[in-house]
């Protein structure tokens, strides 16, 4: 099997009561805890089970304290706060690994996401062995669009699963899923 899970930025600051919540924030991390948990209990669904993390420490203009959020947004996911922990319930003994990005920059793509070891999510996918990922997480459109689009240009075979995304706006947010579906992902 080489297709794995790719959970984008399920924290504690996109979800209700963070600094960027989205409306759907704790529905979807509900839902990303019962098929990781559904998919760790039974013969694994997923070869691996995988998350970013927005981790900011500096990332200059990314913050402002009058955002247009678009490209500048509240203070939000600064590395080792609260609100850059993983939503419960999602159960973080479950994922494989963690790919980290934005410490000094935006980085809405978890494509320019780290591991603990330094090796940047494609190559850990590559030397892996994995040729195909459904991708879930928060937020369908910003950053789990940026990393569905640089799946594809990756050479990933790529499935969105639209049930658990939070967008931060519901227009927009279909839009990001018609961009992704044009781009060559499936919507499902």
């Amino acid at each position: 099997m080489n297709t794995a899970l790719l959970i984008v930025d399920v924290q504690n600051d996109f979800c209700p009561g963070g600094s960027l919540a989205t409306a759907r924030g704790d529905e979807v991390a509900s839902k990303i805890a019962e098929l990781i948990k559904s998919s760790d209990n039974r013969t694994r669904e997923y070869s691996h089970v995988l998350a970013t993390q927005d981790w900011h420490i500096d990332p200059g203009e990314h913050f402002s304290d009058d955002p247009d959020f678009v490209d500048t947004w509240p203070v939000h996911c600064v590395a080792n706060s609260h609100g850059s922990q993983m939503r419960g319930p999602v159960d973080t003994s479950l994922i494989d690994e963690f790919f980290r990005k934005g410490e000094y920059s935006a980085a809405y793509s978890g494509f320019e996401g780290v591991s603990p070891s330094g090796v940047g999510l494609a190559d850990w996918l590559r030397d892996n062995e994995v040729r195909e990922l459904d991708v879930c997480g928060i937020a369908t459109d910003f950053c789990v669009r940026a990393t569905v689009l640089d799946a594809l240009k990756e050479g990933f075979k790529v499935r969105v699963l639209r049930s658990m995304c939070s967008p931060v706006d519901d227009k927009s947010g279909a839009d990001a899923l018609q961009e992704m579906q044009d781009a060559g992902a499936e919507i499902i």
